[in-house]
């Protein structure tokens, strides 16, 4: 009776030890979030699966379906800009994004940015990749920055590395001689 006992609890650990324990602590199907400030709209979110991993060492949200977002700036407060991606995590000790799987960002600008995948680091207000990224804009300009970019993350100013693209010529600025 000892031996079985013994043999048992033995097999148990070794199968406890096998088990996955990270686990989603909140499951959010359909996820549907407004932010506002002061009563204005500032984001809309949604997402067909949002899972949020708080108790370990270092908490995330992840998006495994997807994301939508739609944000709002004071220069532009009509025309939202818009996300998408396949999918989204975000690191909460690190106040940091990463998306992936066709990622298409339109600016409130109108100014359109698809990439495969994009970090945004929100303390240091950055976001980057070193993916291909394809730039159009309402002119029907194009740039290619074949080996990523980095920009504000309000779109202000970015640079891209190794790029290329086609213009509009009349859209170019006239050079005096």
């Amino acid at each position: 009776m000892f031996f079985l006992m013994q043999s048992c609890e033995e097999d148990i650990t070794k199968v406890n030890h096998n088990k996955k324990t990270n686990f989603a602590s909140q499951i959010i199907h359909n996820a549907n979030i407004i932010q506002r400030d002061s009563g204005v709209v500032k984001v809309r979110f949604k997402a067909p699966l949002l899972e949020s991993y708080e108790l370990i060492d270092s908490p995330y949200v992840e998006a495994k379906k997807g994301i939508y977002l739609e944000f709002f700036d004071k220069k532009n407060p009509k025309v939202p800009g818009k996300v998408w991606a396949n999918y989204a995590k975000n690191n909460v000790k690190r106040d940091s994004y990463f998306a992936k799987g066709r990622v298409k960002i339109i600016t409130t600008e109108g100014q359109t940015f698809v990439t495969e995948t994009i970090n945004w680091d929100k303390r240091n207000g950055k976001m980057y990749t070193k993916d291909t990224v394809f730039v159009s804009d309402k002119d029907g300009n194009i740039l290619v920055g074949a080996h990523g970019m980095v920009a504000k993350d309000d779109f202000t100013e970015y640079t891209f590395f190794n790029n290329s693209g086609s213009f509009n010529s009349t859209n170019l600025p006239t050079t005096s001689k």
